[in-house]
């Protein structure tokens, strides 16, 4: 298999494609909707609540703490995560700009 060659690509595709990434697993989306849930840091109900093993949920934290779109306080023996709301918003707003790119074209191909 290939290499992905991501440096053929501006930084915004590149972003674009990672943000796709991050929401292309159902546990990542149940994570960030969980938390946008309980508007709150949480610590370790993320185990009872998406039901997966801890080093899963690890694994999906690392990749959504990798993209900015939450962060982690270290508490005691353990990290408690939340939305990182300013880099949400900034994804949002690259990502709209993205899927409403059809709206300045106004126009049908075929």
């Amino acid at each position: 298999m290939g290499l992905a060659k991501t440096e053929m690509f501006t930084d915004q595709q590149n972003e674009i494609a990672l943000f796709a990434k991050v929401f292309g697993h159902p546990a990542r989306v149940s994570i960030l909707q969980y938390l946008f849930k309980i508007n709150a840091c949480v610590c370790g109900d993320l185990v009872n609540e998406i039901g997966l093993a801890q080093p899963t949920i690890s694994q999906h934290l690392k990749e959504l703490r990798h993209l900015g779109l939450i962060k982690g306080n270290v508490e005691g023996t353990s990290v408690c995560y939340c939305i990182h709301t300013e880099n949400w918003t900034k994804m949002k707003e690259t990502m709209l700009a993205f899927l409403n790119q059809d709206i300045a074209t106004n126009e049908n191909c075929c």
